[in-house]
């Protein structure tokens, strides 16, 4: 029997190879005989990196780029002879930024536009970019100006790349902007559907989780609605995915020519996923917390959907199942089950992920083998 593992990590617990190791272990307490394949996955956000290294043929780099409040730190990408992953959360990501001083009038994008300017010098010709984890409401533009655009305030005065400088923007410079972007083919995994600005636009919906308090909100809504009329993007500040990770969503699509994806078909296609079920017996997948949200784009429904064009069962594993799954049914999941054996703490079941999960394989795995008898 060939068994198929491709979970999402259990964020804060364990990697998503760490998840799919445990529930081998599990099922192999239970029955020695069963075949596994397994990969790690991710939906294009924390993690992509270490998913892509994992497979032959790519490599990890790791340069000096700005975080984003311009500290110089440590950011990697993936990459083969033509083909880039780029995980924005590794340059711009919000656990970046310390508590005390998460606020997106102060954050950047820069960095990632150093990851996107690096890649491009190595020769890359394909590039897919996960924009996920944010700590940014910058527009862009701080992506923007490390690929060399400039902007300026109605005094000439140029301006830190930040969100607080998106009001101020009368005058933008693109004349040593990077050359060759017509000949790169740009993908972002992104599996948000909000636009640029208004009460579905990036700062309403995400700023609060940066730091931004109400007014804070408020301001940077008007001025990425600014900024979009001054650039004369004001259609692409409409589309759906523009208001993805603070309008960097935006920023590549109207001045990169990239395409908005969906971050699982993009990881699952790149790790051969199709391939390797087509002849499966049974796929198993999961995450930390599955619930209705997970439809949005999530690895088990990544995952189950594929699985389904080869009609394969889908069983999902999860530390917690939240309200909202029965839809989940409808999408190609056959199977949810929690891994948590008994009542307790977040911190508990967090520490002991790997062994709760491990266990709920071998009962699980026993409970099929009486379908499987008969």
């Amino acid at each position: 029997m060939k068994v198929v593992i491709a979970s999402d990590s259990f964020k804060g617990s364990a990697t998503s190879l760490e998840v799919a190791t445990a529930i081998e272990r599990g099922i192999l307490k239970a029955d020695k005989n069963v075949k596994f394949v397994k990969f790690p996955v991710s939906d294009g956000g924390e993690g992509l990196i270490e998913v892509i290294e994992s497979l032959s043929g790519y490599t990890k780099k790791t340069i000096i780029v700005n975080d984003p409040l311009f500290n110089k730190i440590q950011a990697s990408y993936a990459s083969n002879t033509d083909t880039a992953f780029i995980e924005m959360a590794a340059a711009s990501g919000l656990p970046l930024v310390p508590m005390n001083k998460r606020n997106p009038l102060n954050t950047t994008t820069f960095g990632t536009g150093e990851l996107i300017k690096d890649a491009l010098e190595n020769g890359a010709k394909k590039l897919v970019i996960g924009i996920g984890g944010s700590a940014t409401n910058d527009g862009g533009i701080g992506m923007l100006c490390a690929l060399g655009a400039k902007f300026y305030d109605s005094d000439n005065n140029e301006l830190s790349p930040i969100g607080k400088s998106l009001n101020l923007i009368s005058k933008v410079d693109f004349s040593s902007f990077y050359k060759n972007l017509k000949d790169v083919e740009i993908s972002v995994a992104c599996d948000v559907d909000n636009p640029l600005c208004g009460e579905n636009g990036a700062s309403y919906i995400y700023g609060p989780q940066k730091g931004a308090d109400e007014e804070t909100v408020e301001f940077l809504d008007k001025s990425l609605k600014k900024f979009s009329k001054v650039v004369c993007k004001e259609k692409e500040a409409l589309e759906a995915g523009s208001g993805a990770a603070g309008g960097l969503g935006f920023a590549l699509k109207a001045f990169l020519n990239a395409e908005l994806k969906s971050g699982i078909e993009l990881v699952l296609s790149a790790i051969g996923f199709e391939e390797a079920v087509s002849d499966a017996d049974l796929v198993i997948t999961g995450e930390g917390k599955i619930d209705g949200q997970s439809k949005r784009g999530k690895v088990p429904v990544g995952v189950a959907k594929l699985a389904k064009k080869f009609n394969v069962p889908v069983i999902a594993l999860a530390g917690d199942i939240g309200k909202g799954t029965e839809s989940l049914y409808d999408l190609g999941i056959d199977g949810i089950v929690s891994t948590t054996s008994r009542a307790m703490p977040l911190e508990e079941a967090m520490k002991h992920s790997l062994e709760l999960t491990e266990d709920e394989a071998f009962r699980l795995w026993k409970i099929l083998q009486i379908q499987l008898k008969h």
